[in-house]
């Protein structure tokens, strides 16, 4: 496929963000443990799941207000920019050494801005491309995120582990390192995005009633966008499995390297195994978009779904060792990506594109409120019984109603056809 240059800057953001998702979910839940001595496995677990339920909640309040002034004509790259700016300058901060509850602090806040940026650039798509395109270049950018962001990853744990030999450092430092290298790479990937990218659909601001009219129509247009959303029963239904199932993906993510660190697996073999996983996501991505024009995008998604129920009772069940991880991790590669993709593009097509941000605001509060929920499960199951692995198992409650709900969405459009 080839693609245009919006479109190739789009997806080139997904690939600055993706370093910074990769270090995230690998590097810093261990740098974390690292710093935070005498914890018992279980208080690290729960910590970190609440730093997540944290910057979940943040974002989740703010994106449909925020997302409703972005859609005036102009707004979008303003917001854009400022969460950008404001995750990448904490991101670097992160290179401070700092004790364990500061450091929890700073990477909450730089999470806030990793994400809600990447709400707006979500809302970017139906600027940047058209619905026929729109599940392809959706999955390219999550595709080309994996890979690139491997880049960086592998100098990141190239100095790691070869710096204190070869540089003198402690690993500390070089792990803190990490954060400048990967803040780099967000930021040369972000600035052709930053300026080439225009908004071809918006709301026309208020010129009569000056800025207090344009928010006041803001909260408006939120009831209406509600009133609308509670009336197209296929794009209720489908928020409501999205509430659900995307809490699994997105809990997995963020927990695995946490949970299998609480195992006692050897910090090697989980950063080893997730960088495994984007390469194996990669292809997968691009396969998903494919597949999607072949039998449905609905269908692709629903098939990620039932995956992902299974990946959760693996690492409920069977997850022990090093072997067990890389088996995870790989499963995890394969679907990760193209339930991702797919549904922010499905969306997309279900949405009216000059109120784009508006309604990812509210996509925004159904994927957040959901991680919100499941990191939340895996803390308060896990502080309650002391096992990481019923916490874990607790997601796939949530996976199954996801997929319940994904099966009567898929009726109810064949009863339409």
């Amino acid at each position: 496929m080839k693609y245009t240059k919006m479109e190739r800057n789009w997806v080139m953001y997904d690939v600055g963000n993706s370093a910074l998702v990769l270090l995230n979910t690998s590097v810093v839940p261990i740098y974390f443990n690292a710093i935070n001595t005498g914890a018992h496995p279980a208080e690290l677990v729960t910590a970190w799941a609440n730093a997540q339920t944290i910057a979940s909640l943040v974002v989740a309040l703010l994106m449909p207000i925020l997302g409703s002034l972005a859609d005036y004509a102009g707004n979008k790259i303003k917001f854009f920019t400022g969460f950008f700016l404001t995750g990448l300058v904490l991101c670097l901060a992160q290179a401070i050494p700092m004790s364990a509850t500061i450091f929890l602090m700073v990477y909450v806040l730089c999470a806030i801005g990793l994400n809600s940026s990447m709400t707006f650039y979500d809302a970017m798509l139906t600027d940047v491309t058209t619905d026929d395109r729109m599940d392809a270049v959706s999955s390219s950018g999550y595709a080309w995120g994996y890979v690139g962001s491997t880049v960086p990853f592998i100098l990141c744990i190239a100095l790691i582990f070869g710096g204190p030999s070869i540089l003198g450092l402690d690993t500390l430092t070089c792990t803190r390192l990490t954060f400048i290298i990967t803040g780099l790479w967000w930021l040369a990937f972000t600035v052709p995005l930053l300026r080439t990218y225009k908004q071809r659909y918006g709301k026309e601001r208020d010129a009569d009633g000056g800025v207090l009219a344009n928010i006041a129509k803001t909260f408006t247009g939120l009831l209406s966008t509600m009133r609308s959303i509670s009336r197209d029963r296929v794009l209720l239904v489908f928020m409501i499995a999205f509430f659900f199932y995307i809490d699994g993906v997105h809990t997995v993510i963020s927990m695995a390297t946490s949970y299998g660190s609480s195992l006692g697996i050897d910090s090697t073999q989980l950063v080893l195994a997730l960088l495994v996983t984007q390469f194996v996501a990669f292809p997968s991505a691009i396969a998903y978009g494919r597949l999607s024009g072949r039998f449905g995008t609905l269908r692709m998604i629903l098939i990620a779904v039932a995956a992902y129920v299974g990946i959760v009772l693996f690492a409920a069940f069977f997850l022990k060792s090093a072997v067990e991880f890389w088996i995870l991790a790989i499963l995890v590669g394969m679907f990760q990506g193209g339930v991702q993709a797919l549904s922010r593009s499905y969306f997309g097509k279900l949405i009216p594109k000059e109120r784009a941000n508006e309604y990812y605001g509210f996509f925004d509060i159904f994927g957040r409120y959901a991680s919100v929920m499941g990191t939340l499960l895996v803390s308060v199951v896990t502080s309650l019984t002391q096992n990481p692995s019923l916490g874990v198992l607790s997601i796939g409650i949530l996976l199954v109603v996801g997929l319940v709900m994904l099966v009567k969405l898929s009726r109810m459009q064949a009863a339409r056809a």
